[in-house]
C-alpha cells in the first residue's frame, strides 16, 4: 500500500473538495482528516482480509489440480 499522508490527499482533491466534504458530513465526520483516516484504515483491513482469502483459494486450487498418475485427462479413452 502506498504511504500517502492525509494532507497530501486533501491537497490533491482540487475541485472535488466540496463534494468530498459534503460526503464526509453526510457520513457523520466533522472534518476531512478523520474521514480519510477511517477510509484508509478500512481499505487496509479489507486488503488484509482479501489476502487471507486469496491464500486459502490458492491452496485449495493447488490441491484440486493434483491429478493421480493413472487417471487420464481426456474423455475419449
Amino acid at each position: 500500500m502506498q504511504n500517502i499522508s492525509i494532507p497530501d490527499i486533501i491537497a490533491n482533491l482540487k475541485g472535488r473538495r466540496g463534494y468530498v466534504e459534503k460526503k464526509a458530513k453526510k457520513l457523520g465526520y466533522n472534518c476531512l482528516e478523520k474521514y480519510f483516516e477511517d477510509k484508509l484504515a478500512n481499505e487496509a483491513q479489507l486488503l488484509a482480509e482479501n489476502g487471507i482469502k486469496e491464500e486459502k483459494l490458492l491452496t485449495e486450487k493447488k490441491a484440486q489440480q493434483a491429478v493421480p498418475a493413472g487417471k487420464k485427462t481426456c474423455g475419449c479413452c
